[in-house]
Formats: structure tokens, sequence, C-alpha cells
């Protein structure tokens, strides 16, 4: 081998040696980091939506203060005002009149002056009541008017008040005082001296208008579990209706069974022997029943959602815009999200759509347990959304948006990160054909969906609140339950009532109700409710008339009347029920939005039952009535503790008005039984907990408004299927090699507790 050739030989090695490492180099290289482009859809409305925003927490402060000067009366800060105090128990948006707000969207008019509703007690004085005003223009405000009896008919009496904070503080040093009245039983039930014991509030409070005396249940408190699952067998009812908290009284006992007089009678019992005790121990926190602590190290992560170029969604203030929908989004405190202005291609499809209540109603062999009926509406199902985690409450690129409130305090408080906003894949197509005949085709189009989200802590359930508007024009609104059950001690014939899931503990049977308003102004104010439904018909056929068809026929009907349209929970309902409007669409159908409900709700409570009325929106799956101002929500914050003289009684709703080419209102109820079960511990799961309805064009549009959508993907055989021009799928590999862009994880949740 001649020297020319070993250099040749070398010079080759040399670059097949360059180009492995080049390879090697680049296959090492962090991709790039993800451009975002911004959204195509420009937003135009110039501030419009701010008529529906939420009130700042500057706006709030001012609002504090204008009470403050212009009352006349002494205001206790509410975190610390006894009953006998007055106070500011919250501040929110007054929401105009749909009426101004028209005319300002629609009709050039001014811009409807923006308000405030306050709610203050009045315990400091010869009639105590609750009082609302309206408090404005903000963001200065110069005046106040009472509208109480405006709205309610008359004067708020002052025990249908939500409970304080600060009321159930004073409570529970009140059940400590008595606990330490038996100390030789609580160390031998629960290894305790009653401090470290939890204390669960059940509602209403008694029996009839002005009793305020209330079960608490009393659970072993361990750190960093839920103590819902660790009932120990005591509960106490406590009587405090009295604006003096000196009076205020334990009325009874409960234990495993059996009715005392007082915590120093149980001990007497205890002492001489006649009391049997179920003696529980204390365990340790990462073996307790219910810990949500890992039991492995972290795994490999799972699929992660990004956008390659961004979101193709935009936020602007309180609006969302996204593929042809425009959304206002808003919070109230105490009843949770609520949405205004919904439009589709221009076009208002929804004026309203909000959360009104949730209810949960228990069964038990315990009086906790048996007597409660939570309206968690008083409670503040806004209020208690709290801060979302990125990556699992929602995704980890999702847009994260503060809320505030203002309630049980002069001081504004802020949820941060409480409410989310993404586009989410489902991983199925929205619609889609494969043809294998004539001619090879494919056609269709993936589900990608916005969705509005928030999630409510309420005791020890969590509700996850979701509003989705799909490519195809129809709105999706759907609550899922999760959170720990409620539970009662075990005993007797407990297994009536529930499963048991503990040693000691029974998962107490109950049900979950939820209520929404939709004011639903279908291609304009003005909609009648009509029906289509199926039947049977018996024919002859008509080519020889010698044998017999099943054909199905198509029943159309217009309710004219609201009772008419007020479909009972328990019994069926017309397959397809719409908001129709007067104009038509191309092939001659009046334009209309479909109602479609899922639900699988347990039985509401009887009519007989003396606090029904508080709740009788429930016995509506759906109930269609003329929109009235005056009718602004389907219950009250009062309905808890006053339930037996409901403030709000939705039944009243009810009066048989025409509802033919009216401005309408669509209240809808769904939810299901839950009986607790083993698999429910820890935490109850989100798989088929889940209810809510649909509003589907009907006829609405000339054809499915999702052919206009750019991601629409059509493949044949005559075409080349990997050209990125034709196929947005075959982008997809030069468009998303690169890295999404992610923020540290923070969560901050705990900040405001």
């Amino acid at each position: 081998m001649n020297v020319k050739t070993v250099l040749i030989l070398l010079a080759l090695a040399l670059a097949t040696i360059f180009a492995l490492v080049c390879v090697l180099l680049s296959r090492g290289r962090a991709p790039s980091i993800c451009q975002h482009l911004p959204p195509e859809q420009e937003d135009t409305e110039d501030g419009q939506s701010l008529v529906f925003a939420d009130l700042t927490p500057e706006e709030m402060v001012q609002v504090v203060r204008y009470l403050q000067g212009n009352l006349g009366v002494q205001l206790v800060d509410a975190s610390r005002a006894k009953p006998s105090d007055n106070c500011i128990a919250s501040v929110d948006l007054q929401v105009p009149a749909k009426a101004e707000v028209l005319r300002f969207l629609d009709g050039g008019g001014a811009r409807p002056p923006r308000e405030a509703l306050a709610v203050l007690y009045f315990g400091n004085q010869a009639d105590p009541n609750v009082t609302e005003y309206v408090v404005g223009p903000l963001p200065t405000p110069v005046s106040h008017r009472d509208v109480t009896v405006q709205k309610y008919g008359g004067k708020v009496p002052y025990h249908r008040r939500p409970v304080t904070g600060k009321e159930y503080m004073d409570i529970n040093a009140l059940i400590q005082r008595e606990l330490k009245k038996a100390p030789r039983f609580l160390a031998a039930c629960c290894e305790s001296d009653g401090t470290d014991l939890a204390i669960l509030t059940t509602a209403p409070r008694g029996f009839k208008s002005g009793d305020r005396t209330t079960w608490f249940v009393l659970f072993h408190n361990v750190a960093g579990t839920g103590y819902y699952l660790l009932p120990v067998g005591l509960e106490v009812l406590v009587e405090h209706r009295d604006l003096h908290v000196s009076r205020w009284q334990l009325h009874k006992v409960f234990y495993n069974g059996r009715y005392f007089a007082s915590t120093r009678d149980l001990e007497q019992e205890f002492v001489a022997g006649t009391l049997e005790v179920v003696r529980l121990k204390k365990t340790p926190a990462d073996e307790v029943l219910g810990s949500l602590r890992p039991r492995h190290p972290p795994d490999s992560p799972g699929p992660l959602h990004f956008e390659p170029q961004g979101p193709r969604y935009r936020v602007t203030d309180n609006r969302i815009t996204f593929q042809g929908w425009s959304i206002s989004f808003g919070m109230n405190p105490n009843s949770g999200p609520r949405l205004f202005d919904i439009r589709y291609r221009g076009e208002r499809i929804v004026y309203e759509l909000s959360l009104q209540e949730a209810i949960a109603l228990y069964g038990s062999n315990c009086p906790g347990g048996m007597s409660t009926r939570y309206l968690d509406g008083s409670f503040g199902i806004g209020r208690f959304a709290y801060e979302l985690v990125q990556g699992l409450d929602c995704p980890y690129t999702a847009t994260y948006v503060d809320r505030h409130y203002l309630v049980e305090s002069d001081t504004p408080k802020t949820n941060q990160n409480s409410l989310c906003i993404f586009e989410h894949d489902s991983a199925l197509p929205l619609r889609r054909h494969f043809s294998d005949s004539q001619s090879f085709y494919y056609g269709g189009l993936r589900k990608n969906t916005l969705v509005i989200r928030t999630i409510s802590t309420l005791i020890n359930y969590d509700y996850i609140w979701d509003f989705m508007f799909h490519g195809s024009g129809a709105v999706e609104v759907r609550v899922h339950a999760t959170g720990y059950i409620s539970t009662s001690f075990l005993h007797g014939q407990g297994t009536d009532y529930g499963n048991k899931v503990g040693p000691h503990t029974l998962g107490t049977m109950h049900l979950h109700h939820m209520h929404y308003k939709v004011d639903l102004d279908v291609d304009g104010q003005l909609n009648s409710l009509e029906t289509h439904d199926m039947e049977y018909e018996l024919i002859k056929d008509p080519w020889s008339m010698q044998n017999t068809i099943e054909r199905l026929h198509l029943h159309r009907e217009t309710l004219e009347r609201e009772d008419e349209a007020a479909f009972p929970l328990d019994a069926p309902m017309p397959r397809y029920v719409s908001f129709a409007s007067r104009n038509l669409n191309k092939w001659g159908h009046p334009r209309s939005y479909r109602i479609q409900i899922v639900s699988f709700a347990g039985k509401h409570l009887p009519t007989s039952s003396s606090m029904e009325r508080s709740i009788s929106w429930g016995r509506y799956q759906l109930a269609v009535t003329r929109r009235k101002e005056e009718e602004p929500t389907s219950t009250s914050i009062y309905n808890q503790n006053d339930p037996w003289t409901p403030t709000v009684a939705f039944a009243d709703f009810i009066n048989n008005e025409t509802i033919t080419n009216e401005d309408l209102v669509a209240w809808i109820s769904v939810g299901f039984l839950h009986i607790p079960h083993a698999e429910d511990v820890p935490n109850t799961v989100t798989v088929g907990n889940g209810v809510g309805f649909f509003l589907r064009p009907y006829n609405y549009f000339d054809e499915d408004p999702s052919v206009d959508s750019p991601d629409s993907v059509y493949l044949s055989s005559e075409q080349d299927s990997g050209a990125c021009g034709a196929n947005p799928l075959a982008c997809l590999a030069p468009t998303a090699a690169c890295a999404p862009r992610l923020l540290p994880f923070h969560y901050g949740g705990f900040l405001n507790l």
C-alpha cells in the first residue's frame, strides 16, 4: 500500500469520525423553545365586557370607606364582629339591568353606571336585620339606596344571616369549655383532651323559623390528612341564637347511639361504668385512613399539554375570544362562576350562564348526618375557589386568573390563579368520515375545546366547574365532584344509610344537586319553547298494502305556558327541547338552540317537607320561565339558616305566564345520588361523578359551522398527504419540534388561609 492510498483512507476515516460527532452532538442538543405567535383573531370589543366585570380590590375598598362614613352607625370589621355588632358582610358587583346593558352593547346607549351590592348585618339596633344596599357610582361612590324590600318583599330577619367565621370561633370555644367537663371519657374514647378534635358544622340549624341551633360533629384531627373520615362518635347540639355570646348553650350531647343532657352527664355515666365506650387509637399521619400522601416515589412524567405557537385564545380583562367565540367571565363570591354575553360568530347565544346553587342532602342514624342539608351558596362557592395547581387541576400551560372578593372583612382578599382558561384536545374527532366506496378520501376535525374552569372546596367536597365551547357552536357545562366524603360514626343499623368504609366509619349516603340559570337569547331576545320527540305510527306498506311498518314519526309542539315548561325531576321529558327564534334558517326551520341534560339525580326532598320550598328548584330537571329583573336568582344565601320561610322560593317563579315569543330563562338542575363505598377512600374520584348539560345548535345554522375551521383535515387518494400546505397534521413535525415554555412550578394556595 503506497503513501497516497494511506492518506486517502486516513482522510475518509477522519471525515467519518467528524460526521458521527456531528450527529451525536445534534442528537444531544436541546430543542429550541417554542415561539409564541399572537392569536390571529383581533379583539375589537373596546372594553364593553367590563360592564360585567367583577369589582376590583380598589373598588371594594372605596365602597367600604363610603359605607363607614355615610351610614351614621358604627361598623365593626366582620372578622371580629360579635352578633350584637354592625358589620359589612360582603361587597360584590351589582349587575346592571339587562335592558340597560343591551342598550349599551347593541344600541349605542350610555354605559350603565357601575355599582356595588353591599350586604350588612345590623345587630346593634332595636330591630336587628340584614340590609342590602346598592352603592355607586364607582370608582368613587357618592350615594346608596336600600334595595332589601324591593328584592325580597320585606326586611330580612337577622337570624337568617349566614354564620360568620367569628361566630364559628365562638361556638368552638364554647364546645371546648364543655368538653373539659368530660376529661376521663375523652381520654378513654379518643386519647384526647378535646383540644385536638376537629369540629364540623351541620345545617340547617333547627326545625322552624327563628331557630339557630346546630349539631356539631367531632373528629380525630390528624395533621396533613382529611379528618372527615375519622369520626369519634361524639356530637353536640349548640343553641347560638342570642346576640350575646355569653348566653349560648350546649343543649344536647350524642355519643355512640345515645343522647345526654350535657357533657357532665356523659362523664358521670362513663365513671359509673354504664356507658359503652369504643376506644379509638390515634394513628400516625402516614398510616391514617384517608391519607393523600404518596405511597411511591414519582415515576416518569405522563403526556404534556402545550401549544407549540402559544395559546390560540385571547384573554383581555374579563373577556375571552377563541375561534369565533366571545365570553365575558366573572365570579360571585356566594354562587360561584358566572358568564355573560356569550357570542358565536358575532351573534349572542346566551346573555347569562351562571351557577345558582349546589346542595348536599345526607342520611345517617347520627343526628348531625341525618339533619344535614347543605346549601353551599350560603357558605361561598366562589369565595372558596382557591388557587389551582398547574399541571394537575388545569394544564401546566393554561392561563391562570386571580379572583378577588370581600366577605367577612373590611379588606379585600385575593384567590390567586383560581380560574383557568385553556384549549383542550379531547383526543376525539369532533367529526370524521373515511370513504371506502365510489371515491377514496378521509375528512375530519379534532375536537378542540375552549375550557373555563374553577374548583370550589366546600368543607370536605371539591367541585370542578367547567364551561366548554366547541367548534360546532355548542356550549357544554359540566361539574365533577371529588374530595372527601362526609361520614358518621358507625353504630347500630348504620349500614341502612351507607356503607362501612373504615373500622368505625360509615360513609353516609347523600344527594348532590346543582342549579344553573341559562338566559338564552337565540337570534334575538324573543324566543319560544319547542319540543320534538318520536312516536311510532303503524301503517300499511304503500307499495303493496299487504304488510305493516312501524314508522318513526316526528312529533312537534310549541309550549305556551310556564306550567307546561316545568318538567318534574323524576318524570320523562321530551328528548328535544329548544329555544326557538321566529326567524328561519335557509331550510325553513326556526333558528334554535337545544337543551340536552346529562344527569342521574336522586329523588328530590318531598314537597311535604317543611323546608322543601327553600330548594324548590330541585323539583324540576328543567323549568322555563319569562325573564324578570326581579327574579335574578333561584335561591338566596339566607335560605340555609331559615329554609322554613325561604327568602327566595323558586316555585313562585312558575305561575303559568305565557312563554311564546318572550325573553325566556332556562333553569336547569343536575345531580347524582352518591352511596359512598370503599373506593371513595381516600377521595371520591371524578370518574362517573360528572353531570351537566349541553346547549347545541338545532337548525340555528345552515350547516355545521365547524366546516370553516382551519384545523380541518382532508386526505384523498389523489393527493400527497404529507404536504404541509394541504394537511395541517403534516405540519406538526416541524412546528412542534420545540420545547414548551414552562415556568417554574409555584403554588401559593395556602397563603390566604
